[in-house]
């Protein structure tokens, strides 16, 4: 199989759509002698904000020296990104090579029967463990979840720590309908007394996750109550025991973004005993210096993309907007997928200038006639794109909503 042919292999799982449980990923792994045993690794869990942790947390150990693994999804530029070490994504040989090992095990459980067939996601997370423990052995991985955590295809290792960066409403057909309930679902990864690293301001879900720590006899560290940030308009200080790190800047945009950072930092202090070439001045570094492709990234100097796809991202990005560019005339673009609470989202935005919606080639895309008839429509984002002013001082352009749309108006934009 060449490239494309093992790419398009890959993505023919997705008519399995998603399907929570461990069973056919232990399964795979089994057949291939559980790599996952054998790998250090932090486990990224939460609503939002897990892509940014886990780059901060990859900056961090690889400046420190180490050689670091990133499992993220969704990608943005390229699939083989969701694969990574120290930021580079694996080659499209590797690819090729991984699919041609894991592709007959996959059809030996189709034909078993055993269980039901393998998803898209299974067998990028068997793919996953076996790149970073025998084709690039690494110092370290930082793994994201996909959906969840008790029953996400990931939740099959044993954590150095677990860190969650926030808890909100989103995936509630599989996860369920209260912040308790996906609290829970987060706080199921937690297995034999790993730290958890956790940022959460509802009690209701705090006291889920204490219950989840006490069980599996995991300490707790708390943003805000063992450990503590300063904001300033352009950095923060944070505060640990007898460390503090002052005037922290970062090259993401947003006050959130200083949370997700913070609890990078405590992960990495957390982690200094088994990993002893991390420093203060490593961890400064790898915050400086990290970036995270369609999040408040920069297009051009009035143009700005954000993946925020649900009522909690979509609150950091109004208040990003409101505390940076209140002097501007905001222009919105927005696409959805299905299932997502598109009406508050919408009115949210309107606050701050005209919001246009608009629909794209993806399965699970919100088409038009879905949307309220109250905002303006475009067919295609092309047409709102060449409407736009790039050397405008006074307007400033936003196009948000599903990360799967961030990913082909980024591609459009850098052809």
């Amino acid at each position: 199989m060449n490239y494309q042919e093992s790419l398009a292999w890959i993505h023919s799982r997705l008519k399995q759509g998603e399907k929570p449980g461990l069973k056919r990923v232990k399964w795979l792994l089994e057949q291939f002698d559980n790599p996952e045993r054998h790998l250090a690794a932090v486990h990224a869990v939460g609503t939002n904000g897990k892509g940014s942790t886990v780059s901060y947390l990859q900056h961090i150990f690889t400046a420190s020296g180490y050689k670091v693994g990133t499992f993220t999804s969704p990608y943005i530029v390229e699939f083989r990104e969701r694969i990574a070490i120290d930021g580079q994504m694996m080659t499209e040989q590797e690819l090729i090579d991984l699919v041609s090992q894991v592709k007959p095990v996959v059809e030996r459980l189709d034909q078993a029967k055993l269980y039901a067939p393998a998803t898209e996601f299974e067998i990028i997370t068997v793919m996953m463990f076996l790149y970073f423990t025998r084709v690039q052995p690494v110092a370290i991985a930082i793994i994201e979840a996909g959906v969840g955590g008790m029953m996400d295809a990931t939740n099959v290792f044993q954590a150095l720590a677990v860190v969650c960066p926030s808890i909100g409403l989103d995936h509630q057909d599989l996860l369920g309908e209260s912040y308790v309930a996906i609290a829970k679902q987060k706080a199921g990864v937690l297995k034999n007394g790993e730290p958890l690293i956790l940022a959460a301001d509802r009690p209701d879900v705090l006291f889920a996750f204490r219950a989840s720590c006490q069980a599996s006899h995991s300490p707790l560290y708390l943003l805000g109550s063992e450990f503590t940030i300063n904001l300033h308009e352009q950095g923060f200080d944070f505060h640990y025991q007898e460390v503090t790190l002052d005037n922290l800047h970062l090259a993401m945009l947003g006050q959130h973004q200083k949370r997700n950072a913070s609890l990078a930092i405590m992960t990495a202090l957390l982690l200094q005993k088994d990993f002893p070439q991390v420093s203060l001045t490593h961890i400064r570094q790898g915050l400086a210096s990290s970036q995270w492709v369609g999040r408040t990234e920069f297009m051009g100097p009035n143009l700005m993309l954000d993946g925020a796809h649900n009522m909690e991202s979509i609150a950091a990005l109004v208040a990003l907007l409101e505390q940076q560019f209140a002097g501007k005339k905001i222009h919105i673009l927005v696409a959805a997928i299905k299932n997502k609470p598109i009406e508050p989202m919408l009115a949210a935005l309107s606050h701050l200038g005209q919001v246009t919606v608009t629909s794209f080639d993806f399965p699970k895309s919100l088409p038009l006639s879905a949307y309220p008839q109250s905002y303006h429509q475009v067919a295609q984002f092309q047409t709102w794109l060449a409407e736009i002013d790039p050397s405008s001082e006074q307007d400033f352009y936003v196009i948000t909503g599903s990360l799967y749309f961030i990913s082909q108006v980024r591609a459009y934009l850098t052809k």
